[in-house]
């Protein structure tokens, strides 16, 4: 097979609020070849990631995206690569390359997994998917009180493990911050899984980070996830440093396999969370889970998006069993679940695995496709480069 086309499906919320909820938009990846097709998507802005596919070459290593993949071989998981290898090479200075060949090398594995007949899993040297414990991702409330009411009624849900993120979290006192952890505690109670996300809001400031710590190992927190700058890797071994009962978190950020590996190695994770939408893709993200499990680490997966991201964020560690905490989006918005036929439902004792099917298991919903489609077009000098495709 040979890649012949590589669609790219802009679909956007009517509205866009500045809520921290990358479920608003999405740009969905369709890639075809010898007759079949494979899908992916994008965590990224979906405009300057089509840009990035498209747009003139500026010089040698700032071509565009898709210079490296039309036309290539597809034959097997060592062609993914080497497509990957070209992508690094000559788009290096194109900085949204990475974010756009990520969900365009989602597509390659479901496609292969297709042609195949096998799970995206298998692909990668898995012998099975095993289940894991999904914890409801949501935002802190407001208040202590919405905290807490937050947290019941994903427990009364039947999720095991809920993390809190963002909101008021770090903009106000460590006390303030220590009574909504008290309430994300009581919430989910005394035998939930609590994880916290802070979302960089202490820039580097290890002191200020540090200064929760008590009230999070009050509650029994499991981890503090992205309490710094993605690359401050200073400051996370600092904290580290200072952390009794709790682990860091962190590496969604990453945008190649070695960013999370200096995240691991000089930043002292525990926990490894990596977004196949931002990293590269499955196959980087794989990479990754092998050095997790080589560094005593846990891979953890990243996404709060549409179900063709969740099942892409399970293939790199469906086959590593005592890796089980998977991020599972509770608050989507409407557009995330309204372009899949299907998607990744819990089972009689909460968990979920990645599908035993074809690919990613996924299926598009066009018409849920067409109903958040943005008509988009990209001139440059009278040509025109994008139009969004026919369905």
């Amino acid at each position: 097979m040979r890649i012949e086309a590589v669609d790219l499906f802009y679909l956007s919320m009517p509205e866009i609020t500045e809520e921290a909820d990358g479920s608003q938009d999405a740009l969905l990846v369709r890639v075809g070849a010898g007759g079949r097709f494979g899908f992916g998507e994008c965590e990224a802005a979906p405009l300057p990631s089509i840009a990035a596919f498209v747009c003139p070459m500026s010089h040698g290593v700032c071509r565009p995206v898709g210079a490296s993949v039309l036309g290539a071989p597809l034959e097997g998981p060592e062609d993914i690569a080497r497509i990957a290898a070209r992508v690094a090479y000559d788009s290096m200075d194109l900085l949204q390359a990475a974010h756009t060949w990520s969900g365009v090398e989602m597509a390659l594995w479901d496609l292969l997994g297709r042609a195949r007949g096998a799970p995206v899993w298998s692909l990668l040297g898995y012998a099975r998917s095993h289940a894991k414990t999904p914890y409801a991702s949501q935002l802190f409330g407001d208040t202590p009180q919405e905290t807490l009411e937050r947290g019941r009624a994903q427990r009364a849900a039947g999720f095991l493990a809920v993390k809190f993120g963002w909101g008021p979290i770090g903009r106000g006192s460590a006390a303030e911050d220590a009574d909504h952890i008290a309430a994300a505690r009581e919430g989910i109670g005394p035998d939930g899984v609590l994880l916290v996300d802070t979302g960089q809001i202490f820039g580097e400031d290890v002191d200020a980070a540090a200064a929760r710590l008590p009230a999070l190992e009050a509650a029994g927190a499991t981890w503090l996830e992205e309490p710094f700058a993605a690359h401050a890797y200073e400051a996370y071994a600092a904290l580290a440093r200072q952390c009794r009962t709790v682990r860091l978190a962190g590496g969604e950020a990453a945008h190649n396999a070695f960013m999370a590996r200096h995240l691991l190695e000089l930043g002292r994770v525990g926990f490894i969370q990596i977004d196949c939408g931002r990293i590269g893709g499955i196959g980087p993200a794989k990479q990754v889970a092998d050095h997790a499990v080589a560094r005593a680490a846990t891979y953890v997966n990243h996404t709060f998006t549409s179900p063709l991201a969740l099942s892409a964020s399970l293939q790199p560690f469906a086959g590593l069993p005592s890796h089980r905490l998977c991020e599972f989006p509770v608050h989507a918005k409407p557009l995330a679940t309204a372009f899949t036929r299907n998607g990744l439902v819990r089972d009689a004792e909460g968990e979920i695995a990645a599908p035993n099917a074809p690919g990613l298991g996924i299926e598009i919903d066009w018409d849920g496709v067409r109903r958040y489609l943005v008509d988009t077009e990209i001139t440059v000098g009278g040509k025109v480069l994008y139009r969004t495709p026919t369905i």
